[in-house]
């Protein structure tokens, strides 16, 4: 283990770095540069800095944390019996009041999500290390060891996919803060080790916040797998919250230089505290103000494609979408011809009419997403007569080989890189492709698979 090196904090000429609109641009940098190391430790001194007027929550002794993480997980359980308890007595959801909501949610997180583990990638190069186990383990399942049924930032790729959620080009800048942290701390894991497993202390331990997301999203109709999987394996006997208190006490050095390191840790343990969680991004949520905010952003696009035909109140649809003040105005409009027809079945709105189906004149306009918030906000307190629907299933996982696409270009590189070398020139050679940008790709989960193999016979 190098030794312990105080984290340079910003001059006080130096501009903070996250002004208005760059957590994006952190966060893309740090993903796709090669060595981003330095905009890392930049950016982290700024973000420890506001981690350390956070309220100290982790014990202080090392040796009380176990208990303290068990204890942790059984107050979890319990809130979540309550809920359940509820639940079945008649109580509404209390995250997602449509599906709207909850897809709102899964678009609001999908950056942190998309680079799950990042924070522990840097500390691959410790492999040989026994005290890494526990964190190598962590990486390497989030990774789902190479099987793309199980990688999570694949499973999560899909889920975005099956209801339209790629787009990412109106999220607010404040949702990539969570990850550019986690991909910060994954290009510092040698000089950062505190602070890294500090904040996989916090981080893998069960919020209860997952459990109730996976019941509401399934009641929904939306399948819950990416959240399920995340309850199982992050478990406080056997899963990643054990793992993340045994790896932080067998990392633990000589009695010097102890106490710095246990104050670098509780920082990383506090970084998991910046930015919007979960509870308040769901919180945040408010169906009118999104419905509005994505007409503004068609109305660019459709401001000059409707004919003179149709009139509401004397206007045009192209003079209703000629300037975002008037949108409020023209739902309402529309509201007052009939065409939407509030607190009712959508089916019964000709505007609804006008983009649904196959032959609708609008087909296509609107994403799945768009589509949601628009039928749930016509909807309001509407509810089908037969809403008893079956929740959908967590779907059951098949793990074969995966298979290989040989002709894929990275594949080809990758296999012809690994030509002729010894067992620790190939770990060397594949470490790269278990980065965050790369592992849920076909060469990143051949390498992680093979990294997996090595790794075994080697020790």
């Amino acid at each position: 283990m190098t030794a312990l090196t105080p984290l340079h904090a910003p001059s006080a000429q130096q501009q903070p770095i996250t002004a208005d609109g760059d957590l994006r641009r952190i966060y893309e940098a740090l993903l796709l540069e090669d060595a981003p190391e330095t905009l890392a430790l930049d950016f982290l001194a700024e973000q420890l800095q506001r981690a350390a007027l956070l309220p100290e929550e982790l014990p202080q002794d090392p040796s009380a944390w176990q208990g303290w993480v068990a204890e942790h997980c059984a107050e979890v359980a319990r809130q979540y019996a309550d809920y359940l308890q509820q639940r079945q007595a008649g109580g509404p959801r209390q995250f997602f009041s449509n599906k709207a909501h909850a897809l709102y949610f899964l678009q609001a997180v999908a950056p942190t999500k998309l680079v799950d583990g990042a924070w522990l990638y840097g500390l691959l190069p410790q492999w040989r290390d026994p005290r890494f186990d526990g964190l190598l383990c962590t990486y390497l399942e989030e990774l789902g060891d190479g099987n793309p049924a199980q990688n999570h930032v694949v499973i999560y790729r899909k889920l975005l996919a099956e209801h339209g959620l790629q787009d990412a080009s109106a999220m607010a800048d404040e949702r990539y803060l969570q990850g550019a942290l986690q991909l910060a701390l994954g290009a510092c894991g040698e000089s950062l080790l505190p602070e890294v497993i500090g904040y996989n202390l916090g981080y893998e331990q069960l919020p209860l916040h997952l459990l109730i997301s996976a019941y509401e999203l399934s009641e929904l109709g939306i399948d819950p797998y990416y959240f399920t999987l995340h309850v199982t394996i992050d478990n406080a006997s056997t899963g990643h919250a054990q793992k993340a208190v045994q790896s932080v006490l067998d990392l633990l050095p000589l009695e010097a230089d102890r106490s710095e390191f246990l104050r670098r840790v509780s920082l990383g343990y506090r970084l998991n505290d910046l930015g919007q969680g979960s509870r308040a991004i769901i919180e945040g949520f408010d169906l009118e103000q999104e419905v509005l905010a994505m007409l503004e952003r068609k109305r660019p696009f459709g401001q000059h494609m409707h004919s003179d035909y149709c009139r509401f109140e004397g206007k045009t649809v192209n003079q209703w979408l000629a300037t975002p003040e008037q949108l409020p105005g023209f739902l309402q409009a529309m509201q007052d011809k009939g065409w939407i027809k509030r607190n009712e079945d959508p089916q019964a709105s000709r505007f609804w009419q006008l983009i649904d189906g196959d032959g609708a004149a609008m087909f296509g306009v609107f994403s799945p997403y768009e589509k949601q918030l628009l039928h749930d906000w016509i909807a309001g307190d509407w509810t089908p007569s037969d809403q008893r629907k079956a929740p959908r299933r967590s779907r059951q996982v098949a793990t074969p080989d995966a298979a290989v696409p040989e002709h894929d270009p990275d594949v080809q590189r990758l296999t012809s890189a690994l030509q002729g070398l010894d067992g620790h020139a190939q770990i060397a050679t594949l470490i790269p492709w278990l980065a965050p940008a790369r592992h849920a790709h076909p060469a990143g989960l051949l390498a992680t698979r093979r990294f997996i193999e090595l790794k075994s016979s080697l020790r």
